[in-house]
């Protein structure tokens, strides 16, 4: 989200039973060159960046805007989730919601720790902007992040193809408000 209107942010740790998540720190810094420049991790977004032009670009503390969170478990990043307003999008379904990413290290795919903290940014996310939809976008052919979406309850609003690839946008609908 590029502004978070009344939201302060960061918010406070939001804590799972195995993760936290945070804004950035210094010490993320390498994790996230280590997500950018992965091959694995970009399988179907793009491509890697080079671990030369991140180690130049990076900020001493990366990623620290709203909407960022960073992915802890034991006091390590692992991952990163991304809320955002799509603000420009291939698809005029996805202009104005909330745009939910994620990436996280090779090691710690097959945990449930995706399931986990996408979940509890979700649940954030409907206590600050109560009954706001968010919307996903993944390649068909990315089986992982696909089975992810189903597990948070994205629906399929349309495919379409994008980057060389069939790509599928599901939307969220917002948890009703609480009583």
């Amino acid at each position: 989200m590029t502004e978070l209107g009344p939201v302060a942010w960061p918010p406070e740790p939001i804590r799972t039973e195995r993760l936290v998540l945070r804004a950035s720190e210094a010490r993320d810094r390498p994790t996230f060159i280590e997500l950018l420049a992965s091959p694995e991790v970009h399988t179907y977004l793009g491509g890697p960046r080079p671990r030369d032009e991140l180690e130049r670009e990076m900020p001493a503390v990366p990623e620290r805007w709203p909407g960022s969170f960073v992915v802890d478990r034991d006091g390590a990043m692992i991952g990163q989730i991304l809320l955002r307003r799509a603000t420009e999008h291939r698809r005029p379904a996805a202009v104005g919601k909330a745009d939910l990413g994620y990436l996280f290290l090779p090691q710690a795919w097959g945990s449930g720790y995706a399931t986990e903290a996408c979940t509890a940014a979700l649940d954030w996310f409907d206590g600050a902007f109560a009954g706001e939809p968010v919307v996903l976008t993944t390649q068909t052919a990315n089986v992982g992040s696909m089975r992810l979406a189903a597990k948070l309850g994205f629906t399929e609003v349309e495919r379409f193809q994008a980057w060389d690839a069939e790509q599928w946008l599901g939307q969220r609908c917002p948890a009703p408000p609480s009583a």
